[in-house]
């Protein structure tokens, strides 16, 4: 149980670390804001992404004899869809929807449903996390009801301590914090990372038989 719950935690981290939208409007609460805001938004990001990882735990539990008999092809699969989804970061114009993100000031109440909405926009999302579930064995046959439970705890704990520490260095560094060469470099960083563990999984599940 122990090992799905840090799979999920791991899960979270990397569906919520990409400066996208989101991420760049979590930053720009931070700046103008304070750290309480940036969370806050973040929050509703992690809910949004709560309800497409249960959505796709949904999902997948009906393919889910189909996902037993085929681990090893769709590990391989769910690498190269990450290394895809890294490169895509790694590439990425944060700064595309600056003009977007801006707006009057808002409550927190506002701020963290204005950031559920636009996460929850993206149904994309799903195809990452199917990627993600395939690469790291989140869901299959041998898992009881609550070692899914406890995987999904996970992921919301993942996308937490993600919004937490990005908005926490954001708000210890705004001063000095330049948003159009900072969000470049942070955005590169993550893709290079992401595509990074993809492509070592991707050569562990082609030369050898012990996945991750």
């Amino acid at each position: 149980m122990l090992d799905l719950f840090y799979k999920g935690i791991i899960i979270g981290v990397l569906v919520s670390s990409p400066m996208g939208p989101i991420g760049m409007l979590c930053v720009q609460r931070t700046l103008a804001k304070g750290h309480l805001s940036g969370f806050v938004s973040g929050l509703g990001a992690a809910l949004s992404d709560l309800l497409y990882a249960i959505s796709t735990s949904l999902f997948m539990g009906l393919i889910i004899n189909f996902v037993e008999a085929n681990q090893r092809p769709l590990k391989i699969f769910g690498s190269i869809v990450i290394i895809v989804f890294g490169y895509f970061i790694f590439r990425s114009n944060p700064l595309k929807n600056i003009k977007k993100n801006q707006g009057v000031p808002q409550t927190l109440v506002k701020d963290f449903v204005t950031a559920f909405l636009l996460t929850f926009s993206n149904v994309l999302i799903v195809f990452l996390f199917i990627g993600l579930y395939a690469r790291f064995g989140f869901l299959l046959p041998e898992h009881s009801i609550q070692m899914t439970v406890a995987g999904l705890i996970g992921v919301i704990v993942g996308a937490l301590i993600w919004w937490l520490f990005i908005t926490f260095v954001v708000s210890l560094i705004r001063r000095w914090f330049n948003i159009r060469s900072g969000l470049k470099l942070l955005n590169q960083i993550v893709g290079i990372v992401i595509m990074s563990l993809a492509v070592a999984g991707l050569v562990s599940s082609i030369w050898s038989n012990n996945f991750w």
